[in-house]
Parts: C-alpha cells; sequence; structure tokens
C-alpha cells in the first residue's frame, strides 16, 4: 500500500496557550528542576525574565496539542497501530514567562517512503502575544510496514 501525500504543505488552524505560573512550577516539580527562576517571580525579575520562566521543554505542554489534530488528520493517512516516535528538534526563541500567551501552528513538511516505512515529518511554530518566535519544532513519527 503506497503512502498518501496531499497533505504535504498543509497547514492547521493554530491553538493558543495561556502560560501560567502554577503550570510552570508542576511542570519544573515533575522534572525535578529546583532553579528558583521557575517558582519565584523576584528570582525570575532578577535574571532577567519577565515573570517566572518556564524551562524549555515545557513547549511540548501548548505545542503537543496543537499537532495533534495535524498528526490524526485523515489526509495524513497515518496507521497509529504501527507508528513510532521517530524523533523532535527543537530551535529556542525568546524565553517563555508567566502570563504569555502562546500561538502554535502546525503543519507537514514531508511525508516519504523508505525501507518499508512511512516517515510523516510536522513542524510546528509558536510565537508569544507580541509575535515573536519562542519555538519552532520538527516532530517526526515513523510507521512501520507501509
Amino acid at each position: 500500500m503506497a503512502i498518501k501525500t496531499d497533505a504535504v504543505g498543509k497547514e492547521w488552524p493554530g491553538t493558543t496557550y495561556q502560560v501560567g505560573r502554577e503550570k510552570i512550577k508542576e511542570y519544573a516539580n515533575a522534572l525535578g528542576l529546583d532553579n528558583p527562576v521557575h517558582f519565584d517571580v523576584e528570582a525570575a525579575k532578577a535574571a532577567g525574565f519577565r515573570d517566572v520562566a518556564a524551562p524549555p521543554m515545557f513547549a511540548v505542554v501548548y505545542s503537543g496539542p496543537a499537532v495533534a489534530p495535524a498528526i490524526l488528520d485523515p489526509e495524513v493517512g497515518m496507521n497509529f497501530a504501527t507508528m513510532v516516535h521517530g524523533g523532535q528538534v527543537f530551535e529556542w526563541g525568546e524565553p517563555v514567562c508567566s502570563g504569555d500567551e502562546i500561538t502554535t501552528t502546525p503543519k507537514c513538511l514531508e511525508i516519504y517512503e523508505k525501507d518499508g516505512k512511512g516517515f510523516y515529518v510536522f513542524e510546528s511554530v509558536s510565537v508569544n502575544q507580541d509575535g515573536e518566535q519562542v519555538v519552532r519544532a520538527v516532530w517526526t513519527n515513523i510507521v512501520r510496514g507501509v
């Protein structure tokens, strides 16, 4: 069965996430982080941040759900029963802080077959309320036995 490539280049509507102090604290605690910039406003401001700073990988909190509609789109046609996570690459921009409103827009970059596997490559671009890019991510999913 050949893989479908009709979705290459397709963009899905952006989703918006309001970053809050408690979510940042919960995330930092879950990772065992103890840097006060993730917990204390004054420490964050003293370090040059606008407010409590999110750890970089907090990006998965707002960008992961934004990419879901792209990955689940029937036009993409991924078989989830044989899908594995192939990798992620992040390019960091402006730090994310409590109070930021992050909008993430997903796009399908590539769909191709190699060695009997389907490779599905998506990009998400996340910008803050000022239009500054906070992270660009490339997500690769591999489907075995296409």
